[in-house]
């Protein structure tokens, strides 16, 4: 059974800003809960499209499509175990939006589209940040229970984490 997820988030940054911030795969171990122990195996950097307007430092360091992100993390905060979860970019829009799916990892699969707005909120120029995730458990049967006792309650403390984070990190 395929589940899903949003989040939003408006953060008065340019928008240029959050999303180079967001295509760092640097930053990933940054807005993740501490408890996650999230780490950055390997990096299989591809470029982004060209865009003129950004330096060409800036964009070295952002996950173009073709990019391969292998992290691993804690599977529980008790438990020694770690997991690995390898990511593909697949589409990359600058400003606009990147997306990514799980090529190894926890989940049967997992699509992530990572999508940026430009909006003024009480006369500051900000960002929205939408996250929309579409993804499958594979436990069969027993999916459905899992996402009710602790998939989608795990997964939106992680977002909710970020949330608490986010504007600290982009100053």
């Amino acid at each position: 059974m395929q589940y899903r997820l949003q989040f939003e988030q408006w953060v008065p940054f340019p928008l240029g800003r959050v999303f180079a911030f967001f295509a760092d795969p640097h930053n990933l171990p940054r807005i993740m809960p501490p408890a996650s122990g999230i780490k950055i195996v390997s990096l299989e950097l591809k470029s982004p499209p060209p865009d003129l307007s950004r330096p060409v430092a800036v964009t070295e360091t952002l996950a173009g499509p073709g990019s391969r992100i292998v992290t691993s993390f804690r599977l529980s905060t008790i438990l020694p175990f770690r997991k690995q979860w390898v990511s593909r970019i697949t589409e990359f829009e600058w400003d606009h939006h990147f997306a990514d799916m799980q090529e190894k990892g926890p989940f049967q699969s997992w699509n992530h589209r990572h999508q940026f707005a430009a909006v003024v909120r009480n006369g500051v120029t900000g960002a929205i940040v939408r996250d929309l995730i579409e993804y499958e458990i594979g436990f069969g049967p027993l999916s459905s229970l899992a996402q009710d006792l602790f998939v989608a309650s795990q997964i939106q403390q992680i977002f909710a984490h970020r949330q608490n984070i986010l504007e600290s990190l982009l100053r």
